[in-house]
């Protein structure tokens, strides 16, 4: 559990403005309130980061800055379709970011990167193929049936997202068993 909790924290860290801004979108609050709440809480992620001397994580500059974009355009347009599509924007980026190898890498212990780094950057790249489709199907939702749009964003980001983790999490966890069992036993030898 305690491997578990380590590798979720940062996770929901970097996703915590989004979250905010999709839950109260969900609850029917105003978009643009929505959004200026998204992007405080996107705000004091980074800003608690550089308060404690830590470095601030791309992914959560990413968060900063695309709130901060998007809550401006809401205001300025008082569009709907601009938010319903400004997800797929996000995923698109993210996606992108993830497409560097090693990004993952701070998502476990240092001292694990040897046993489990191959399989920390596969899983990099299959992330970013979920972000990048993830992209796709909330413009399709968002322009083709936009009366959907609410639930689509409630639902499957989220719900792929704990999917793909879990799937994520067993592997990585049984690649280092069964590779901490073969360096003993080979040691052992």
């Amino acid at each position: 559990m305690k491997n578990f909790l380590y590798a979720v924290r940062p996770l929901i860290y970097d996703s915590l403005g989004i979250i905010v801004f999709a839950g109260l979108v969900m609850l029917d609050t105003d978009v643009l309130v929505a959004a200026i709440a998204g992007l405080v809480i996107a705000a004091v992620i980074v800003l608690l980061d550089l308060v404690r001397h830590r470095p601030v994580p791309a992914l959560q500059w990413i968060s900063l800055v695309l709130m901060l974009v998007s809550t401006v355009a809401t205001y300025l347009t008082n569009d709907p379709r601009f938010v319903m599509a400004k997800p797929s924007v996000v995923y698109l980026i993210v996606g992108c970011v993830m497409l560097k190898p090693g990004w993952m890498n701070r998502y476990v212990p240092e001292d694990s990167l040897p046993l489990i780094g191959d399989r920390m950057t596969f899983f990099g790249f299959v992330w970013a193929g979920l972000m990048f489709l993830t992209a796709l199907l909330n413009l399709i939702v968002a322009v083709w049936f936009t009366a959907s749009w609410p639930e689509f964003i409630a639902v499957f980001p989220l719900a792929s997202k704990i999917v793909l983790f879990l799937i994520h999490f067993a592997i990585v966890r049984m690649t280092a068993r069964r590779r901490l069992a073969e360096r003993q036993a080979s040691s052992a030898a």
